[in-house]
């Protein structure tokens, strides 16, 4: 079984990824989506999206990091795979799951599930530019408005050559609204050759269990499961208990000092809330904690109300 960790866009940073794979097994962790359009990107751009690049393709914790490419124009999406594979790639995913708008609009991420052609085409260019000893991966979802073109598309990707297929068991149109489609998975499973990896849904270690089941897939992708519960992984894994309350807030303040020190400080006002939103789902002190910071704006100011978060639960 492998536990790997979701690419969100504008969420799962290098700074989480950092942060979530020092108390988690995760085997593997997917970047923010690199946006290929009609050019072969300068190096900064790789290096801006995974800065694991200077030290191996690895986050600190030593967890591989694989690079996703997002784009419809095949003849790019290679030459930009290899120059990610050039500057120390460790492999290379390609998004054709992403339900964002202002993405689907410019015929991008999921809107490429009504083109199984294309997907043929993408994964076959971006296979024969990428090193044969590293992978190529694609995530898919089960649909564009319906959940009816995934074994289809699924296909189309196995034959044009990569290497395993994560699908998030939902269409386009479901978002990201309960329940995951977890048996449609099965059939996908059934159909290809290559490894597939189940995603959506999953917020507790029976729900992995239950997904694996269903899907009759091993492996696990997890994405806003992983932020509502941090160590999620490691309940799945290796049976830990879920982090309490206390653990979560000095882990709150972790990321705090990494987001302070890093290149994006000035953004760690929205990041801290953002991550909140998510822990109110598994955490109902999430909520009360969520309405201290919701107004304000400043750093330090956010960081004090964690800091009396410590204190009270360092008295109890």
């Amino acid at each position: 079984m492998r536990l790997i960790l979701a690419p969100m866009e504008g969420v799962l940073d290098h700074l989480m990824r950092d942060l979530l794979t020092r108390i988690n097994p995760f085997d593997l962790c997917v970047t923010e989506f690199v946006r290929v359009v009609d050019m072969r990107l300068p190096p900064r751009v790789f290096y801006r999206l995974c800065p694991e690049l200077h030290q191996g393709c690895k986050t600190p914790a030593g967890t591989p990091v694989r690079i996703q490419l997002l784009g419809q124009e095949p003849d790019w999406l290679a030459e930009n795979a290899d120059q990610a594979c050039l500057l120390g790639a460790e492999g290379i995913d390609l998004n054709f799951g992403c339900p964002a708008k202002t993405v689907n609009k410019s015929r991008g991420g999921a809107a490429l599930l009504a083109d199984s052609e294309l997907l043929y085409k993408i994964a076959k260019a971006v296979r024969a530019a990428v090193p044969a000893h590293l992978p190529v991966s694609a995530k898919i979802r089960l649909g564009l408005e319906d959940r009816d073109s995934y074994l289809e598309n699924s296909q189309a990707l196995a034959e044009g050559g990569i290497n395993e297929l994560a699908v998030h068991a939902r269409s386009k149109r479901d978002g990201y609204r309960p329940p995951a489609y977890w048996p449609q998975v099965a059939d996908i499973r059934a159909a290809l050759a290559i490894p597939v990896i189940i995603n959506g849904e999953i917020w507790n270690s029976q729900q992995a269990s239950q997904a694996q089941v269903q899907s009759q897939c091993t492996d696990v992708m997890l994405g806003r499961g992983a932020l509502a519960l941090p160590n999620l992984a490691a309940t799945i894994k290796d049976g830990t208990a879920p982090m309490t309350w206390p653990q979560v807030i000095a882990l709150l303040l972790d990321y705090s000092a990494l987001e302070v020190e890093g290149d994006k400080g000035v953004y760690y006002p929205n990041r801290i809330k953002q991550w909140l939103s998510f822990l109110k789902l598994q955490y109902p002190q999430a909520h009360t904690l969520f309405g201290e910071v919701r107004t304000l704006k400043h750093t330090d100011d956010i960081r004090q109300v964690l800091a009396s978060q410590a204190a009270v639960s360092d008295q109890r």
